[in-house]
């Protein structure tokens, strides 16, 4: 693997471990020439290509880093590491490929939502403005407010 700062093509693996329950393959590497660390993810090349249907009726290849993308973009500043992103990431792919056929964009965006709800509220209704296209306070406020009434109930259930 070449080192992305120097491209010297004969980087070492300092480290592996398995990610996404087994589904990939987490290895740093480190360049000996400039000392330079970073990360790879092996993944196993799906076998059939899953498509997604746009809302404009385009039809396009599923790009899983399209949802890292838009997920770290929603977790910006927020304590949500890479790995957690990956994994939800990962989450949403498998439950996708479980659905086959052409799938819509509506549905990945709900399983991106359903994801961040779990990794961390504010990254929540960070995508949930944009993907639901917030246009006014009262919207975001009425949100969050279904938020706050969800976890009072989760927290009431679990008391009794």
């Amino acid at each position: 693997m070449k080192c992305p700062r120097c491209d010297f093509s004969d980087t070492r693996v300092i480290e592996t471990r398995p990610v996404e329950g087994g589904e990939a393959i987490r290895r740093r590497r480190e360049c000996p020439l400039c000392s330079y660390r970073f990360t790879t993810y092996e993944r196993a090349e799906g076998g059939q290509v899953l498509w997604i249907r746009k809302k404009d009726g385009r039809r396009e290849a599923f790009d899983r880093e399209k949802i890292v993308r838009g997920m770290s973009r929603a977790c910006e500043k927020l304590p949500v590491s890479l790995e957690a992103i990956e994994e939800a990431a990962a989450s949403v792919e498998k439950k996708l490929r479980g659905e086959g056929g052409e799938i819509p964009s509506s549905r990945i965006g709900d399983l991106v939502m359903e994801e961040l709800r779990q990794l961390d509220k504010v990254a929540y209704v960070r995508f949930a403005a944009v993907y639901r296209e917030f246009t006014d306070l009262n919207t975001f406020q009425e949100e969050i407010r279904r938020l706050i009434r969800e976890d009072v109930a989760r927290e009431d259930s679990s008391e009794n």
